[in-house]
């Protein structure tokens, strides 16, 4: 809380010296403008660079036709999405079946601003915003220079901090707006007509010109496009390194962790500690709790065990006496009841623990999961289930027909695969993290993008993940479970800080990529669905004048929606549940 506190004050002390020299004229010396705490820096220089990097125009035009058509796919796809999500919204309006408001509703988390957006870290986040704007604002400003349209200047976005780069073309000749342009203002500090903005000139009368070059529709479309193209290609390359040689170059150490010793137990003063990996016991491998508890078994009190832990995947070995064989199971926990199931008509509940069936502990998922697949249909079983205020119930359960495996007995209820604390013999608790299987799911992303599901994980992944849990990255606790091997050895803990990278270059280049091709002006997408719904109408009326008409109007009603959606996704739920 301090550090947001300390954030607010540097951002108001910044802003009140921006206000002192804006009034003072000093930023308009240098050629600054001031939108409230952001200010737009504009130079000239590198415009010849521009002109350089643009020399290969057929080689760019080729490029900006590919993102042209990948407009307007995302351009359809994002509009599906669109619509599909504001009729399950009054679908769950109308049945009173409308999610109650959470973190995905608040305001804060609809813009792509890191450390305000609770989803998006403030370091990687602040990197990739970067990135996806400068490589998408020159990739407009290069496409310019190729259909010989003027860049008027270049610079940065700052805000205490910068926060991206812009170009800023000509436009009058980009969108054939015929207004009146100052001979002797070749850097036109006077305001940003592409944002919308105007600000007064100088007082005194310049001479002026009309400019008469204007863009063709392709042309436009290809400028416009360039900026989405840019931001897939950049998120293509980002995610083809972080799902092929860098997740590739990761290896779990296991999936066990130390989540509870106590400050008195010999395991505390023997050097165990919380959030440690066990990744051995004596000469045997332990990949999860299972393994590690039955490996413990049978072992009398007294035993000696050498328990091999890492720290900061540094692995160091510790020798425990066995205290106590008699451990109570902890369970899995009930999270559903699944209706008209044998479960349900037992009794059973939920937020209640599975502790023994027909009195086999039950200490992990995996003891639940084993029991379960060796039982068949009619078969009865006890189940002994304990609540949070350790009451326990015995319920005899006849198992109905498995939905999904044949042959297979069904309880009926659904448990959490992870968490939870798992009491061992030798004075700590442990909880299993499935770091093999995670890391697998994630290689396996890319082969599942011949599907929807593969790119609806990709738009979701760092949010909602793969089972609504979210995937920020390799965060200090989560990179615990893995050690580079091959060739990012040598990197260390660096590989992680390049996975969180790339991870966040690529996905918020992918998504703003798509939210550009909304047809909504003043999106990219929007003006590209504008020109060409006017050449479409002007071939069917033969009528310029209606064509821009109808197309405006269309345009418009497209914006409108697509606006009005955003906001109901947003509070829909709080018009149901209350704000």
């Amino acid at each position: 809380m301090d550090g947001i506190y300390i954030g607010l004050a540097i951002l108001l002390l910044y802003w009140m010296a921006v206000i002192i020299l804006d009034r003072k004229g000093i930023l308009e010396k240098y050629n600054i403008s001031a939108y409230g705490p952001i200010l737009m820096i504009r130079t000239t220089k590198g415009l010849k660079l521009l002109d350089k990097l643009a020399i290969p125009k057929k080689a760019w035009r080729i490029y900006a036709d590919i993102g042209i058509r990948l407009m307007f796919v995302g351009m359809i796809a994002m509009l599906i999405v669109v619509i599909l999500s504001d009729i399950a919204m009054i679908a769950s309006y109308g049945t009173n079946t409308m999610p109650e408001p959470s973190k995905f509703n608040e305001a804060r988390n609809i813009f792509l601003i890191p450390g305000v957006n609770e989803f998006i870290p403030l370091t990687w986040g602040a990197i990739a915003l970067l990135v996806t704007l400068v490589v998408h604002e020159f990739s407009h400003a290069i496409l310019c220079r190729v259909e010989d349209i003027r860049v008027k200047s270049m610079g940065i976005l700052l805000a205490v901090v910068p926060i991206g780069g812009f170009a800023e073309p000509d436009d009058e000749e980009l969108f054939g707006k015929q207004e009146e342009e100052e001979l002797d203002n070749e850097n036109d500090p006077y305001g940003d007509k592409r944002l919308g903005i105007v600000v007064d000139s100088s007082e005194k009368e310049k001479p002026t010109v009309k400019n008469d070059k204007i863009a063709t529709r392709t042309q436009r479309a290809r400028i416009l496009a360039a900026g989405v193209m840019a931001n897939f290609v950049v998120a293509f390359l980002a995610f083809a390194l972080l799902f092929g040689p860098v997740l590739g170059s990761l290896s779990p150490l296991g999936d066990t962790m130390i989540v509870g010793v106590s400050e008195d137990s010999v395991a505390y003063q023997s050097g165990i500690r919380e959030d440690m990996i066990i990744t051995q016991m004596d000469d045997t491998k332990i990949s999860n709790v299972n393994e590690m508890l039955d490996y413990l078994e049978g072992r009398d009190p007294g035993t000696s065990v050498i328990v091999h832990a890492a720290t900061d995947r540094v692995v160091s070995s510790y020798e425990l006496e066995i205290s106590d064989t008699n451990i109570d199971p902890e369970g899995v926990l009930i999270q559903n009841i699944v209706e008209d199931q044998p479960a349900e008509a037992a009794g059973m509940e939920e937020n209640t623990r599975i502790l023994y069936l027909d009195e086999t502990p039950i200490y992990t998922y995996t003891d639940f999961s084993e029991f379960l697949s060796e039982t068949v249909p009619e078969q009865e079983i006890l189940v002994t289930v304990g609540n949070e205020n350790g009451d326990i119930t015995e319920h005899t359960v006849t198992l109905a027909k498995h939905p999904d495996y044949e042959g297979r007995g069904f309880l009926g209820v659904i448990t959490s695969s992870t968490g939870g604390e798992v009491a061992t013999s030798l004075g700590f608790s442990v909880g299993e993290y499935p770091a093999a299987e995670y890391l697998e799911l994630l290689k396996n992303i890319p082969g599942m993008l011949g599907g929807l599901a593969g790119w609806y994980i990709i738009l979701v992944l760092p949010i909602s993940g793969f089972a609504g849990e979210g995937f920020p990255g390799f965060s200090e606790t989560l990179s615990q479970f893995y050690v580079p091997i091959g060739w990012a050895e040598p990197f260390g803990i660096g590989i992680f800080w390049l996975a969180n990278t790339l991870l966040w270059v690529g996905w918020l280049n992918f998504y703003v990529g798509l939210f550009n091709c909304l047809p909504a002006v003043p999106l990219d997408g929007g003006h590209v669905f504008r020109d060409y719904m006017n050449a479409f109408i002007y071939k069917i009326t033969g009528n310029e004048e209606k064509a821009e008409h109808v197309s405006a109007l269309v345009s418009a009603t497209f914006a409108m929606m697509i606006l009005f959606s955003f906001i109901f996704m947003v509070i829909g739920p709080y018009l149901v549940h209350g704000f």
